[in-house]
């Protein structure tokens, strides 16, 4: 079975040892010691948890009531910190005026308080396999400031009016007080927008809400098709999701893409570029969030020659776009592992404050004007961001002076790159544990990573990532490969391959 591709049977229950009690609270103590070896608090203060015993009541007058429109929000099935919902309606003359409402977070968690510090520090929750470290208490983020369903929350709302050439004509941003009328899951979402599953419950007792979503798939649509057209790169992403439970790593699955992420991911990205330009519009520094021309464009080049197809010697998102499309239509199987040497090769993203006159580039999105405001639960700089937007609603001085945004940056930029190790060792913990038993097997993979610090290689159909210790020599990101597994080692978060 472990030979060759994989079976349905891999998505199965492990059968349980006398050891799989104890594999979650091994999980959950790697992660607790990865947070603080990359300098991240796991637990939050005494002087936040007394700030969170003593917040008032958030201040309701004189905002927008937009509590009668039938909101919902999408996310993950296990999803509980809301950060946005959406609601759109159809003009007469064949424009979609959608309405992006983000958790006012600020509301409850000031400047320079506790819980800002605490979130200052890590900025950023940290999703592992056994433990959710959370950026701000769960008391807020999954209660008093999550747009949960049938509960009146302040907002920061992004109004965009937009023509059926998905041109946008009009956009503005207003705090206003809001209530989320449906809760949805991605998963279910998708499968019922594609005709194999059945409409999820709030769309069956609320009344329009079927019409609101199908609206809102249509204009992601055009969005995205104008976004590909300017030259936004679309990948197809495949995570690695470790199921844990109390006899420890009940499975290990992939999480894709699917129509309701893309639908929201089209919202957001829009919603996103409306706040810097409306920030620069008003004369405000902000945040941005930047991917910068790959430096191994030369690699990627050669990929697409060893696909029949020829890119430019300098980088060019519309003609990676391109190919990439084409790649995608005629071998949809391998174009994941195709997605994932891109990605690899693009390098990651980084945040920069920007003067109010100054573009910068994000180089996967073709977007020169963009920032992170949608998910202020769970992101430090959109938590920025969104004070820098309520200042700008007020018409009050900037809350950040441009080099405190310059540090706020770079610390932003290390603690992601801090966060993102935590959860690929703990992702990669949990497994090795389930691969554990498996020492020997042959599988196929795929060359993620080549340097002077080692060879990486991704299993083909299950996302798991591990150092190629054998015969690694002239592999290069993208190749693909036979390997066998020679060892695991949880605590560290080692998974070995040698080259079959």
């Amino acid at each position: 079975m472990f030979g060759g591709p994989y079976s349905a049977a891999e998505h199965m229950p492990m059968p349980n040892s006398p050891d799989d009690a104890n594999d979650r609270a091994e999980l959950q103590s790697i992660a607790r010691n990865a947070m603080r070896t990359y300098g991240l608090e796991p637990d939050f203060s005494s002087a936040a948890r007394a700030q969170l015993a003593h917040l008032q009541p958030e201040e309701h007058n004189g905002l927008r009531d937009l509590t009668g429109l039938p909101w919902s929000s999408i996310d993950n099935d296990d999803s509980r910190d809301l950060d946005q919902i959406e609601v759109c309606s159809h003009d007469d003359n064949a424009t979609v005026t959608v309405l992006v409402a983000i958790a006012d977070v600020d509301c409850l968690v000031p400047r320079k308080s506790p819980l800002d510090d605490h979130a200052a520090t890590n900025t950023t929750s940290v999703y592992t396999p056994a433990v959710i470290f959370p950026m701000l208490p769960p008391e807020l983020s999954t209660d008093r400031t999550s747009l949960n369903e049938g509960e009146e929350r302040l907002a920061i709302v992004t109004e965009m009016t937009i023509d059926k050439d998905a041109n946008m004509v009009a956009s503005d941003i207003y705090r206003a007080r809001v209530r989320n009328q449906g809760r949805l899951a991605y998963n279910a979402v998708a499968a019922w927008l594609d005709g194999t599953g059945p409409a999820p419950d709030p769309i069956k007792r609320m009344s329009g809400l079927e019409h609101q979503l199908r609206l809102q798939d249509q204009l992601a649509s055009r969005l995205q098709e104008r976004r590909e057209k300017e030259g936004a790169l679309d990948f197809d992403r495949v995570e690695l999701k470790a199921v844990v439970d109390d006899h420890g790593v009940h499975e290990l699955d992939a999480e894709r893409s699917n129509r309701a992420k893309s639908l929201i991911e089209n919202l957001m990205v829009a919603a996103n570029g409306v706040s810097v330009r409306f920030l620069s519009s008003r004369g405000f520094h902000s945040i941005r969030r930047v991917v910068r021309s790959p430096e191994r464009w030369s690699r990627i080049v050669d990929l697409a020659a060893a696909k029949g197809a020829k890119l430019p010697a300098e980088p060019d998102a519309l003609a990676l776009q391109h190919f990439l499309t084409a790649q995608k239509a005629a071998a949809p199987d391998t174009f994941p592992d195709l997605s994932l040497s891109v990605i690899k090769l693009l390098g990651r993203g980084e945040y920069v404050a920007e003067g109010a006159s100054t573009d910068s580039l994000h180089f996967a999105l073709a977007a020169t004007s963009y920032t992170h405001s949608t998910a202020p639960n769970r992101r430090f700089p959109d938590l920025v961001t969104q004070r820098l937007l309520k200042a700008a609603i007020a018409k009050s001085g900037e809350p950040y002076q441009l080099s405190e945004l310059s540090a706020l940056a770079d610390h932003c930029t290390r603690q992601e790159d801090a966060a993102n190790k935590v959860e690929r060792l703990t992702k990669k913990a949990a497994a090795a544990l389930w691969l554990s038993d498996r020492i020997g097997q042959q599988f196929d993979a795929i060359v993620t990573g080549a340097g002077p610090k080692g060879t990486w290689v991704r299993l083909s159909t299950l996302p798991v990532e591990g150092r190629l210790d054998k015969g690694f020599q002239g592999l290069d990101v993208g190749d693909r490969v036979r390997v066998r597994l020679i060892s695991t080692n949880a605590q560290r978060g080692f998974i070995d391959f040698a080259k079959a």
